[in-house]
């Protein structure tokens, strides 16, 4: 897994996305004491606002940030995106008002939704050899888990010797080290398509994604995700405290939990994937995940549901490590920006349903309604995964092009009989096959 540091142009990317990671977890933990010291006991109702905010940026904006992206250099629109969430962060010590946090938390995430999505379609372009990329991908979510365990206990450490708004202050040095990181290497060219309107280019993601099989099957499988994932998130803290009887460490041992079986799935992933393909392990890191949630009112001693948890964690990077593959697969160069936009946009939607869904069921009806409400909505999702997603997935599709003349430059470079190559949703094939 870590051979894929030799690349220097990765290795510095990599290492922009952990300390930009690690500068957001100390944010996180900066807000949550912000919104307490101006709002009190109402510090939680702050919050999810905030987090509201933050998917609904993430819905709306990533596609037009996309679009807009394609109009810009790379290197420089990934280096002014890590400067204005810096930007932003440095506002945060100096708010007196809760709505100035939704503000900039709005600034923040809408920065963030550009960002992201353009980060991530730049790393196939880095590591065009699937190998590597898969490796790329088990190392960057191993990464993502371990800042969520690393980041808590750098904040608490801090905070013996500095007052919290200083932890902001760490958030702006890594955004910052983002950037001048990002400055130092040397991104490949984006792929250029067809010149189009700027609405064919918001849109675009979202079009591919509809016409392809097998991400019509990832969009719903990120409910069964969200679904699974949302009971952790928001119900951890009451499942341990209120019918537990426990304490704060213990809820961090249960967030530890999840972390650990989603960090040891990253680490096996890549010898998983070399011997199954993206379905079969995607589909059974759903139903784990399901399974969990449905087993949680069961969950009588810390212990089991450590366990649980781990079970979550472990499925929920099955699911997630490998999307990369599937888009990278599914998409042209010149169109992955648009398309990878387009799962960043929609597998959120699929959060911003079930974060609520999860706080209020288990507030109005208790905890085992909400962990059966979630375990249905994830187990329906993943039933309409298997049938969206056909389990005969081939990347070389036969197909004919009655709409082209037999002179057309794409018929004479694939003139086999069958008309049989790596089929992609674009301009000249707008429909997928109805027979392979």
């Amino acid at each position: 897994m870590l051979n894929v540091l030799g690349n220097r142009t990765f290795r510095h990317l990599f290492a922009a996305q952990l300390i930009a990671l690690i500068g957001t977890g100390l944010a996180t933990v900066a807000l949550g004491l912000l919104a307490w010291q101006l709002a009190g006991d109402d510090a939680g109702l702050v919050l999810g606002t905030a987090l509201a905010i933050k998917m609904v940026a993430y819905v709306t904006l990533a596609p037009v940030a996309a679009a807009v992206a394609e109009r810009l250099p790379r290197r420089a629109f990934l280096v002014v995106l890590d400067l204005v969430r810096a930007g932003v962060v440095l506002f945060l010590p100096f708010v007196t008002e809760v709505w100035q946090i939704y503000v900039l938390i709005f600034f923040l995430q809408a920065a963030s939704a550009g960002f992201t999505p353009a980060f991530q379609a730049t790393i196939p372009d880095v590591l065009p050899e699937e190998k590597d990329y898969t490796n790329a991908l088990s190392l960057m979510r191993l990464t993502e888990d371990m800042e969520q365990l690393v980041s808590p206990m750098l904040a608490a450490a801090l905070l013996t010797v500095v007052t919290f708004p200083v932890l902001f202050g760490g958030t702006v040095a890594g955004f910052v080290a983002s950037a001048l990181l990002v400055v130092t290497v040397a991104l490949p060219a984006r792929a250029v398509g067809e010149p189009e309107g700027f609405w064919a280019g918001v849109t675009k993601g979202a079009r591919i994604y509809l016409a392809t099989p097998r991400l019509r099957g990832l969009m719903v499988m990120e409910m069964s995700v969200a679904a699974a994932g949302a009971m952790v998130y928001v119900n951890t803290v009451v499942l341990v405290q209120a019918r537990l009887g426990l304490g704060e460490p213990q809820v961090a041992l249960a967030f530890a939990a999840f972390g650990a079986g989603s960090m040891l799935a990253a680490f096996l992933l890549p010898r998983i994937l070399d011997r199954l393909a993206d379905r079969p392990v995607m589909i059974g890191g759903a139903a784990l995940m399901v399974a969990g949630v449905a087993l949680t009112s069961l969950a009588g001693s810390l212990g089991f549901l450590l366990a649980l948890w781990a079970l979550v964690g472990f499925g929920f990077s099955l699911t997630q490590t490998p999307i990369g593959r599937i888009l990278n697969r599914s998409a042209r160069a010149e169109d992955r920006p648009a398309v990878f936009a387009a799962q960043f946009a929609l597998s959120h939607a699929a959060w911003l349903v079930t974060y609520p869904l999860a706080g209020w069921i288990g507030s109005a009806y208790g905890l085992p309604a909400a962990a059966l409400a979630l375990a249905i909505v994830g187990a329906m999702a993943l039933v309409a995964v298997m049938v969206l997603w056909p389990s005969k997935d081939p990347q070389n599709l036969a197909h004919d092009h009655a709409d082209l003349p037999p002179d057309h430059p794409h018929l004479q470079d694939h003139a086999a009989e069958d008309h049989c190559h790596p089929f992609q949703i674009d301009d000249l094939h707008r429909r997928w096959p109805t027979a392979t």
